[in-house]
């Protein structure tokens, strides 16, 4: 305990309406304490640390003006929203984020009546909010009551088509509602396109620093006699880059820009707008990612995602890596590709350090697009790169990759264009949870007519599954492959190119075979090995593709052997069910095969160590063992333990 921060005035606060009892110098304090602890608590569970700290204010004025939980502040994504948990009846588990049975590192709806929509998908929040304020109107009801609905939302998350088709739709509904546009310059990666040059534009000349809200804004909202000066500001503003132009043709009032550190601007604004507002209103508050915390603020990505750290020095405590991630192997093996092939160009959205593309935007930068968080377009933009004569690499997690599914549907798959679908994030992902886990998208892919569903089951297969989809023009080829480092194989000067729908041979054995898709792999040749112990010898198979499937491989897998198991980091409707159809239109069942299918369980499967949820979904290396001896009906070992 004693290397934890004093954090007198936070003590008190045991819940929100605890901070209506403290001045506004006292207020200070508290913010102040609320950094201190935040920083103490990420340096110990690792997590979104620079989001958290642009908001600490406006978090602390938040609660400390509104009712919450009857009014509902929903955090965009959800990054930002440690200080939030500390403030809401949960700062005893705090130092449990992140980890397995803890607090989420995102808002949960299961977790607390303070996180009233759960988020980690950004761009949400508007959406949302407009839910809550129309259902409030309408009479709806909840446990805690239905007050004000407050969204905030980045300036990245801004930029997504969502956060404007909510704006539009809650300009012309003219409710109550209230949107803070918490613009820090800066998502994970620097923001992209023309809406943040717009937002920079605003506040590019000084003097908008020191404007006050009165001459900024909603003129309605002001008290009478500041109406008139305020008019005259504005008036004499107009021409210029005024940042209200824009939101109020969507139709929301706009204050702003305000300094989202001071709150000395931060709590008379809100208490105003909370006593006046009657429409839609825009604030927006400048603020700086990482703020108060040197080593975060000095950081490129302003501390985004850390490890555990050292809260004096602000080293980060990470295991040393014994081979290289596959990421960086994806982002080397295409940087190798497109050096002599330049038609190859890389798309990302808003994550070109998390996709492995940073090595590409550095080495070609003209041939690199950061779409900002935009996977739709991004999807379509690769489409017509790709009918344009190019070869799109479309590098997207699974988990976002699934924002753009009509996309990859109805403008690649139809129009059978070749965009390469580099899919990070494969399987379960530790840390992140649910919300963050690629289990959907062998099943979402795998069912589209003309599309090529490859699995990298190591680090030098996925460099071979590269150069295959460059090769691949006749249609689109997807990769998937999981976060984390590889299994240490020797990796080739240069990947070759796979036979489309042809899968390996691992090793050849008897009664039961083992094929597998993905990285699950080498725990099924751990699997393997402790069975050749107890007079077992499976033989394994890498499938490979799941789309088109290896079906000479897989007949004589089935004809060869009693029992057939299929091992995926997916969800049902996958892999295994791909090949399960395949042998019932073959009659294969007709002829007394045993047929088992491995996959993601149908539960989202909180977070924790990807080793530990992968315990939970029954696929490391003892529970394949277990599965075979029991299709083999060999007595499991140590079953029946006193």
């Amino acid at each position: 305990m004693s290397d934890r921060p004093k954090t007198p005035l936070l003590d008190l606060v045991n819940r929100p309406a605890d901070l209506k009892r403290f001045s506004d110098a006292q207020l200070h304090q508290v913010a102040q304490e609320l950094r201190a602890e935040t920083i103490s608590a990420v340096s110990v569970t690792g997590g979104h640390l620079g989001a958290g700290l642009g908001v600490v204010e406006l978090t602390t004025a938040l609660h400390a003006v509104f009712d919450t939980p009857r009014d509902k502040i929903i955090w965009d994504v959800g990054h930002q929203c440690y200080p939030h948990k500390i403030l809401t009846e949960r700062r005893d588990r705090i130092r449990t984020l992140r980890m397995k049975d803890g607090l989420s590192g995102f808002t949960k709806r299961s977790e607390s009546p303070y996180d009233p929509f759960g988020a980690a998908h950004s761009s949400t929040s508007i959406s949302a909010a407009l839910g809550f304020a129309v259902a409030r109107d309408l009479g709806g009801v909840t446990p805690e009551g239905l007050g004000d609905a407050i969204a905030v939302i980045g300036d990245g998350s801004m930029s997504a088509g969502m956060a404007f088709e909510a704006m539009n739709n809650a300009g012309h509904l003219k409710k109550r509602l209230i949107v803070i546009l918490n613009d820090n310059e800066m998502s994970i990666a620097p923001p992209v396109g023309a809406l943040s040059s717009y937002l920079s534009r605003i506040y590019a000349e000084a003097p908008f620093h020191d404007l006050k809200a009165a001459a900024k804004g909603a003129v309605s909202l002001l008290p009478e006699p500041f109406r008139e000066g305020a008019k005259r500001a504005k008036e004499m503003l107009k021409g210029m880059a005024v940042g209200g132009t824009l939101f109020e043709e969507l139709g929301f009032s706009y204050l702003g820009p305000i300094d989202g550190h001071d709150l000395d601007q931060l709590l008379p604004v809100l208490r105003t707008v909370k006593a006046r507002a009657t429409g839609p209103i825009l604030i927006h508050v400048l603020t700086k990612k990482g703020k108060g915390y040197a080593p975060a603020e000095q950081a490129r990505d302003k501390g985004h995602a850390t490890a555990k750290f050292d809260v004096v020095t602000g080293e980060q405590k990470k295991a040393p890596s014994n081979a290289p991630s596959y990421t960086s192997v994806f982002g080397k093996a295409l940087v190798d590709a497109a050096a002599r092939d330049d038609k190859i160009v890389a798309v990302t959205a808003a994550m070109p350090d998390g996709t492995g593309l940073g090595l590409f935007a550095e080495r070609y930068p003209s041939r690199c697009f950061d779409v900002a968080i935009a996977e739709q377009h991004g999807v379509t933009f690769s489409a017509a790169l790709a009918a344009g004569g190019m070869k799109p690499f479309c590098a997207m997690y699974s988990t976002f990759l699934q924002r753009g599914y009509d996309q990859v549907v109805h403008d690649v798959a139809i129009q059978r264009l070749p965009v390469r679908f580099a899919i990070d994030r494969a399987g379960l992902v530790g840390a992140d949870g649910a919300t963050h886990a690629g289990s959907f998208d062998i099943a979402y892919l795998a069912n589209l007519p003309g599309m090529v569903v490859m699995a990298a089951a190591d680090e030098a297969e996925l460099m071979h599954m590269v150069v295959t989809a460059v090769a691949h023009d006749e249609g689109p080829i997807a990769f998937r492959y999981p976060r984390g480092e590889g299994v240490g194989v020797d990796l080739p000067e240069r990947g070759e190119v796979l036979e489309i729908g042809k899968g390996r041979m691992i090793r050849k054995g008897a009664r039961v075979a083992l094929l597998s898709f993905g990285t699950r792999l080498a725990e099924v040749q751990k699997a393997a090995e402790s069975l050749t112990a107890k007079g077992i010898n499976p033989t394994i198979a890498d499938a490979r593709f799941a789309k088109p499937l290896d079906r000479d491989l897989i007949l004589d897998l089935a004809a060869d052997h009693e029992a057939l198991i299929t091992i995926e980091e997916g969800a049902v409707g996958g892999f295994g069910s791909h090949v399960a159809q395949l042998l019932a239109d073959e009659g294969v069942f007709d002829r007394g095969l045993k047929y088992r299918s491995m996959v993601l369980p149908d539960i989202f499967i909180d977070q924790a160590s990807p080793a530990d949820m992968y315990a939970v979904a029954g696929m490391n290396a003892e529970q394949i063992e277990a599965r075979v001896l029991d299709v083999l009906g060999v007595a499991s070992i140590g079953e029946k333990r006193a």
